[in-house]
């Protein structure tokens, strides 16, 4: 896809998750608040190990489930909101983050891990990756365990910034308390897929 002429300044439309890994990297530098290992092992390793991109198109930089509305007789999507970390980029990063719901529990969210996919109509990770393959023309996607590592480090220096403005005193409301707690269960995760990955 080239770049549109209306919006020039758009985004780049290349090496999308260099960038990504560069920024979120140099975001969670900046409100650290202690030293993790998981943290910098990743750090380490998902720039060293980025995916080719080899498409490019519009990407959502927030979406999931979440993120969009629903006709409330059928499964059509009628809109998709919050598009203020849109950008030129790699479509993989889109799809890897909605994916993202089959590797992480419900709590009361979009995660559908530990729900009854079967009961509930959802199909498995492995359909979802066919149904994407099929209607993107791909025969597949890259291995799903690097981009599932780099979308959990991206929430865990995310989540970061928030734990740091809590302990400034920025950020005082309970629920940035609640969510400051997620940064290290967040990066554990992340380093997990980054292993079977072959980090």
């Amino acid at each position: 896809m080239s770049k549109p002429q209306a919006f020039p300044d758009f985004g780049k439309p290349g090496n999308y998750f260099g960038r990504q890994v560069d920024r979120w990297t140099k975001q969670y530098r900046l409100s650290e608040t202690e030293v993790m290992p998981e943290m910098e092992r990743l750090i380490e390793w998902l720039p060293l190990t980025l995916p080719e991109q080899t498409r490019t198109s519009v990407v959502h930089g927030d979406f999931r489930i979440d993120n969009a509305i629903f006709d409330r007789n059928s499964a059509k999507c009628l809109a998709v909101l919050d598009w203020e970390l849109s950008t030129l980029g790699d479509p993989l990063a889109d799809f890897s983050y909605v994916a993202m719901a089959w590797v992480t529990e419900n709590g009361g969210r979009s995660g559908v891990m530990d729900l009854d996919r079967k009961a509930l109509g959802i199909p498995e990770l492995e359909e979802v990756v066919q149904r994407y393959c099929a209607a993107t023309g791909r025969d597949s996607v890259p291995d799903m365990n690097w981009y599932f590592a780099y979308n959990f480090f991206r929430l865990a220096g995310i989540i970061q910034g928030i734990k740091k403005r809590v302990i400034d005193g920025t950020a005082s409301s309970a629920h940035a308390k609640e969510m400051s707690e997620r940064v290290k269960p967040l990066a554990e995760k992340a380093l997990e897929f980054a292993v079977k990955a072959g980090a």
